[in-house]
């Protein structure tokens, strides 16, 4: 056969092979971009504004947090002797969502798996599960995702990069020395197992709101091949948020940017240092006392008040709040946790209108307060002021009215120059927040 004719019958191939090059460069280039439903289940994160966290795991057992494998530098020998005595037989799923509900809260995020390793699903590529190891042996994650479906709470999950069991944690990181863990693993047959859990998480309990990360600041140099797993995520549910609690500035494909124990642009905890406010839909996540799982000793509670505030300055920042619970080893929720969100819920069911739905106002954070805003309604959060008047940048749109939003009680307003002038309404010390609406006049 001659050349010619070789040049000839294979030169329709060769046009077959580069439009099919071509096509899946146009795939991968698309892939880079949020599709609509990430795109609108953006919005809805941002709208939904509250949401419940939850740590709990094998850890509990020792009723003291969830570092506790690592503070108390117990080998992997001797945790592995808790699953038999985790047997949560008061769990009820329904209680737990029916408590997020009543706290005004929208969405839940628990963990699947955290530092320690332990799998709180019924995972087939790992024995160290809640399933497998525990006398329970039932899927807690299952029970609270058909629970969520059935009383309209979105779920996500918490998932821990870190693996303080998983010998092909290896290189090791900054944390987990005392595990006992071999000299020698295999780093890419770890990522494989994280990345085969994260699709059972994706296949086997429905429609999933986001994933959560945690972990990566332990090997922050280490190759996460993030690139790999985010498009596995959103290959399966395009609307699943991704967020990684790595205190950078996000990576392409995150969908989210979170903040711990701190607002954005603040760095009172030390976690936050040099993170920049980026553009994705924000969150800030917080405890009720100070410890994430579970702790006997830990009667450090924030009050109902306290935690009304941090809600609302979040709003202000145009973040979410996600405020995290530590159940017993039981499955039950200790009392002081119940009173105060139900005490937020009563909150929100009298001043939910300038919470959910809105973004960050336009006047910026202050010691005093903040403000949401709402279409053509600026809500004004007046939290620590005593003075009988507050004088405000003026909004850039002219302000027609403004009152109470308690009771629609008017409030006198003066406008000077560049500067509004309201005269606040009468408040008790009882009061968390004094919510004054201006509404605007269209441009």
């Amino acid at each position: 056969m001659t050349r010619q004719r070789v040049l000839i019958l294979f030169r329709p191939l060769l046009t077959l092979s580069i439009v099919f090059a071509l096509l899946v460069l146009r795939s991968t280039a698309q892939s880079d971009q949020p599709s609509a439903a990430n795109l609108a289940a953006r919005r809805w994160f941002q709208d939904g504004k509250f949401g419940m966290f939850i740590h709990w795991g094998v850890y509990s057992t020792l009723q003291d947090g969830e570092w506790v494998m690592q503070n108390r530098k117990i080998s992997i020998a001797d945790y592995e002797k808790l699953p038999s005595q985790f047997n949560p037989e008061k769990f009820n799923a329904a209680e737990w969502v029916a408590l997020a509900k009543s706290a005004g809260m929208k969405y839940i995020t628990i963990t699947s798996k955290h530092h320690d390793g332990f799998v709180m699903f019924d995972s087939q590529v790992s024995d160290w599960t809640i399933v497998k190891r525990t006398p329970w042996k039932k899927d807690p994650l299952k029970l609270l995702a058909d629970e969520c479906r059935k009383q309209g709470i979105h779920l996500s999950f918490y998932y821990s990069q870190l693996d303080w069991h998983n010998p092909d944690y290896y290189p090791r990181g900054r944390t987990g020395e005392s595990a006992g863990r071999s000299d020698g693993g295999d780093w890419d047959k770890y990522l494989d197992y994280q990345d085969a859990q994260l699709r059972e998480l994706l296949t086997n309990y429905g429609e999933i709101s986001g994933i959560w990360f945690d972990g990566w600041w332990d090997k922050p140099k280490a190759s996460w091949r993030l690139d790999r797993t985010y498009k596995l995520i959103h290959g399966l549910q395009p609307q699943t948020l991704i967020g990684n609690n790595h205190h950078q500035v996000p990576n392409p494909g995150e969908d989210i940017q979170m903040f711990e124990k701190d607002l954005p642009g603040r760095n009172t905890a030390g976690f936050n240092e040099g993170e920049k406010i980026g553009d994705l839909p924000l969150e800030t996540a917080e405890t009720i006392n100070t410890a994430w799982g579970y702790n006997f000793t830990d009667d450090h509670y924030k009050s109902t008040r306290e935690l009304v505030q941090y809600l609302v300055r979040a709003a202000g920042a145009n973040a979410n709040f996600l405020l995290n619970i530590g159940p017993r080893p039981d499955g039950t929720i200790q009392p002081e946790f119940v009173e105060r969100l139900h005490q937020m819920g009563e909150w929100l069911a009298e001043y939910g209108d300038s919470i959910y739905g809105t973004r960050g106002g336009p006047i910026a954070p202050h010691p005093w307060g903040v403000t949401t805003q709402k279409g053509n309604k600026i809500y004004v959060h007046v939290l620590e002021w005593l003075d009988p008047v507050l004088l405000l940048p003026a909004p850039a749109n002219q302000v027609t009215a403004a009152y109470a939003l308690k009771d629609h009680a008017k409030v006198e307003f003066s406008k000077s120059g560049d500067r509004l002038l309201l005269q606040l309404p009468a408040h008790s010390s009882a009061d968390f927040d004094t919510v004054i609406v201006l509404e605007t006049a269209p441009r």
